[in-house]
């Protein structure tokens, strides 16, 4: 088990990149600045736990949405191995193979002796901050539970602030 704390924690500002997603377009991060973004960094894709934990997502991204928020898979597969399993598994949101570890390193999520992905999802706020961060190596699918709390604890306690909602850009192309 990994010992220690991911760098980021939060109210520090998320660490910007740019990739290439899923769909083949150049996705970086402080484009979606004014609305939510939850990242989740799984080890490798076609894993029993790796695809319950992207299924689970999949399965919930509406409601995300709906919350305003976009979700970005991130595992250390190449990408042509993301794009596999994103057709395979019908993912609506961008996935993001980082086979160098660059975005792993960013958000310090590597494995200091396996070399793969901690599973580790964080929740970036409008401004670009850290707003929450979850960390379960053997109850993957807690990440989607936990994201979904925060999410309607923020609701509940933004209710009356009009400024809470801010635009609204999705990353699922346009058909």
């Amino acid at each position: 088990m990994y010992i220690g704390e991911v760098m980021l924690s939060v109210g520090v500002p998320a660490p910007d990149f740019t990739a290439r997603t899923t769909d083949g377009r150049m996705l970086t991060l402080s484009q979606l600045r004014g609305r939510p973004v939850v990242i989740y960094f799984y080890p490798r894709a076609f894993t029993p736990g790796c695809t319950a934990e992207t299924r689970r997502f999949r399965d919930n991204y509406d409601d995300l949405q709906r919350f305003g928020a976009e979700v970005i898979g991130i595992s250390t597969d190449d990408h042509e191995k993301q794009c596999k399993f994103a057709e395979a598994e019908k993912v609506k949101f961008p996935l993001i193979g980082d086979k160098g570890a660059e975005i792993q390193a960013l958000f310090d999520v590597k494995w200091p002796i396996f070399g793969s992905n901690l599973r580790v999802t964080y929740v970036i706020d409008e401004e670009g901050r850290i707003a929450a961060v979850f960390h379960h190596e053997f109850q993957v699918l807690r990440h989607m539970d936990d994201v979904r709390l925060f999410f309607e604890k923020r609701q509940r306690s933004t209710s009356l602030d009009p400024k809470a909602s801010g635009p609204k850009t999705s990353l699922v192309p346009k058909k």
